[in-house]
């Protein structure tokens, strides 16, 4: 068993590094795009979908399926990066990336993308998307479960509050929300925009069963995500602190990269440091 776990973590680690260098190279050639948080949220996607998620990539609307939202999403190209290194989409698709007519625009389309469960990208709206989807297979007395992504800075939105309290309220233990815990927003970090702190103790006091893990492990999310529901009759929330662009040094930690787009040199150079840090 030992070997087996380790050699998911190293295929989940080569994945993970797939995504971040095809995500970077989708907004260079795009011109647009969230590089900071599509690099910050890869490993978390990445565990999802090739160890987690019930989902068939032949049959992407199988009624049986989990659900996955992507509600921060400004980071499309890590969604689509891994829907297809997950089969979802051809590989060379991605160099249409926010080009006219694509599929993959900048902020997914569930009537266009295969996988892809709601059009997101306005801030706020995937939570309670994913309340109403949950709540929806409770009444169905169905076993499929719900996963959301969200940012850090979008809990500013008071619209996923009120989705917090309607998921404790009917009792969502087949509801799990994924905060991406980088720290930064669009232009500065959260905790000097509009401070979060202390995250975990209020979605606690919202009714939701918490779990603190390193975004950026896969064995550490592999552990959490294996722990769902973490108490029967509450919806449970995984706070994964993770570093905005992560895995290139002169992106990391850096509020301007929110959404800038890499020069032909930076692109080079940020290909490099992830090729090497995957060797």
């Amino acid at each position: 068993m030992a070997l087996e776990t380790e050699g998911l973590l190293q295929e989940l680690r080569k994945l993970s590094a797939g995504v971040r260098r095809r995500s970077l190279r989708m907004v260079h050639r795009a011109k647009l795009g969230h590089p900071g948080g599509d690099l910050s949220s890869a490993d978390i996607l990445v565990t999802l979908y090739f160890a987690v998620l019930r989902i068939d990539k032949d049959r992407p609307d199988a009624p049986d399926r989990d659900r996955f939202i992507m509600s921060k999403g400004h980071c499309s190209a890590s969604l689509y990066a891994t829907l297809a290194a997950a089969g979802f989409l051809p590989e060379e698709e991605l160099e249409t990336f926010a080009q006219p007519l694509s599929r993959l625009s900048g902020h997914p389309d569930r009537t266009k993308t295969p996988g892809v469960e709601a059009s997101t990208g306005t801030l706020g709206h995937g939570l309670p998307v994913a309340v109403g989807a949950a709540l929806a297979a409770r009444i169905d007395g169905a076993a499929w479960r719900t996963f959301v992504l969200t940012g850090d800075g979008e809990l500013q939105e008071g619209s996923n509050w009120e989705a917090a309290m309607a998921a404790a309220h009917f009792g969502l233990d087949n509801l799990t929300l994924i905060v991406d815990r980088n720290m930064l927003q669009q232009g500065d970090a959260t905790e000097r925009t509009i401070r979060l702190e202390p995250l975990a103790e209020k979605w606690r006091a919202f009714g939701w069963a918490v779990r603190e893990v390193n975004g950026h492990d896969h064995a550490a999310l592999l552990e959490a995500f294996g722990r769902l529901p973490f108490e029967p009759g509450r919806p449970s929330c995984i706070i994964a602190h993770t570093h905005k662009g992560c895995g290139v040094s002169f992106i990391e930690d850096r509020p301007e990269w929110h959404h800038r787009v890499p020069t032909d040199e930076e692109l080079e150079a940020a290909l490099l440091e992830l090729e090497r840090a995957a060797s």
